[in-house]
């Protein structure tokens, strides 16, 4: 993805694992080949792998930058975390801090970590393992999550604080933040910033989880949406409809997928969501009753 600016903020893409493959029931439980083979005219090798049908999925994150201060939109997996259950995140080591510098940017000069919601693969960078211990990543930060979805998980724990809640993220991830003092509770449309060249705030995006939320941001007449994962893959452009198993309310995320949808068709505005492939970043365009998207490189 090259950088894109939205008026005074320059957005970058920082990249966990740049490719995935997922098997599609995995990843959407109403899956069916007819699916895949209805939208592989515009779904090329970069979005379906050719002979399985397998789902390739990015893990990154978003940089967000103005003269005044740095931001980090989702924290993906992170390194030598315990996730047993999803042998393809379990112990992980990738070069995503190195990533991060060769964008010029330090853990230390991130001023804001903004959590769409608290899963597995959106706070794993939160920390990081320091002597044993897990310390949060970027140490002058402050963390944004949502206020529904932390006591959510919260509850979840207390209940049952024996158990690996969210895959164990929510105990080295999620609790260390918290445990340092640099989490920030919110409401899902909190305003960030506020300014013409940059306005920058969570909106609802319920479904998906307890608490999910989408980052709005606009500037100078430009306008871009954080979807995290609101949607997964593209082909949901064409069938929003595939729901993915991990959604906490399936008829809340589908409609939430369609408002978001038809709210960018046809229109400036770019999506940016969690989860697409490089080269990642484009816009909605209708195409009969439903939708395609047009990645920026067409």
């Amino acid at each position: 993805m090259r950088q894109l600016k939205i008026g005074g903020m320059r957005i970058d893409r920082l990249i966990e694992i740049d490719r995935l493959p997922f098997d599609k029931k995995w990843l959407f439980a109403n899956a069916d080949d007819e699916v895949i083979e209805t939208n592989r005219d515009w779904l090329d090798q970069r979005y379906i792998e050719p002979g399985t049908g397998r789902f390739i999925l990015s893990h990154h994150s978003y940089v967000v930058r103005t003269p005044g201060w740095t931001a980090i939109v989702d924290t993906c997996c992170g390194n030598h975390k315990e996730r047993p259950r999803v042998p393809v995140w379990h112990r992980l080591n990738q070069p995503y801090l190195a990533n991060m510098r060769a964008l010029g940017v330090r853990p230390e000069d991130v001023d804001f970590v903004m959590c769409t919601h608290l899963h597995v693969d959106h706070v794993g960078w939160n920390t990081q393992l320091v002597d044993g211990r897990w310390v949060p990543t970027f140490p002058r930060a402050r963390y944004l999550m949502g206020a529904i979805e932390y006591e959510h998980w919260e509850q979840k724990h207390k209940l049952k604080p024996e158990r690996a809640i969210n895959h164990g993220s929510f105990e080295d991830s999620v609790l260390p933040v918290v445990a340092a003092g640099q989490a920030e509770l919110v409401g899902s449309d909190h305003c960030l910033f506020d300014d013409r060249d940059a306005t920058l705030r969570f909106v609802p995006a319920p479904g998906h989880t307890a608490g999910n939320m989408m980052i709005d941001l606009r500037g100078s007449g430009d306008h871009a949406v954080m979807s995290g994962d609101v949607i997964h893959h593209p082909i949901q452009c064409a069938a929003p409809w595939l729901a993915n198993a991990a959604d906490f309310d399936p008829a809340a995320a589908l409609a939430t997928r369609l408002g978001l949808l038809r709210q960018l068709a046809d229109t400036p505005s770019f999506l940016l969501t969690g989860h697409f492939p490089a080269p990642t970043a484009g816009r909605v365009v209708s195409h009969g009753d439903a939708f395609r998207f047009r990645f920026e490189d067409h």
